[in-house]
């Protein structure tokens, strides 16, 4: 699925309460040169992000509905599906909804436990291409998903927790 895309630039990741990650990002053209970068520069400052699992654009302060995300190595990956970035994304189908603990580098401080589809189908555009794809995944890659998706309407995992009783400080510092 993951389609090869040029070079990226690291971008700084813009952290809460900046405006941009409160906002409903802007659908965008999957074939549009800005939006090819824009894609292939998430993957790149998630490739220098210790821990970092998937980026979406608003963390890196452009409203617009495109992420990146990368399970691979990570322990509590099962399915994955390599490095990928797709474009105006949108939940399909979720189901077997489990709590899990989240942590986002647009919140360095913080953890919480958020409920999420731990089957989910996810429906997008390939950058590039624009081809529409529909990504069937569960377990971590599907809560990675659902969390960049979130991102890219203008939520944080904060915004998804039960309360004050399930945050976090975090414990280990990336």
């Amino acid at each position: 699925m993951p389609e090869v895309l040029g070079a990226g630039r690291v971008i700084p990741v813009v952290c809460a309460p900046n405006a941009v990650l409160s906002r409903a990002g802007a659908q965008v053209d999957p074939t549009a040169g800005e939006t090819v970068q824009l894609a292939a520069d998430l993957i790149a400052t998630m490739r220098v992000s210790p821990g970092c699992v998937g980026l979406a654009a608003p963390q890196v302060g452009v409203a617009a509905q495109v992420f990146a995300v990368d399970v691979t190595g990570h322990p509590k990956a099962v399915t994955l599906h390599g490095a990928f970035a797709l474009c105006n994304a949108r939940v399909v189908e979720g189901t077997r909804w489990k709590v899990g603990r989240e942590g986002c580098m647009s919140v360095p401080n913080l953890t919480g436990d958020v409920k999420r589809a731990s089957r989910l189908v996810v429906e997008g555009a390939l950058p590039g291409s624009g081809k529409i794809v529909q990504l069937v995944t569960d377990g971590f890659e599907a809560r990675a998903l659902q969390h960049e998706i979130d991102h890219c309407t203008g939520l944080l995992f904060l915004d998804r927790v039960a309360g004050a009783h399930a945050i976090y400080q975090r414990k280990v510092y990336l």
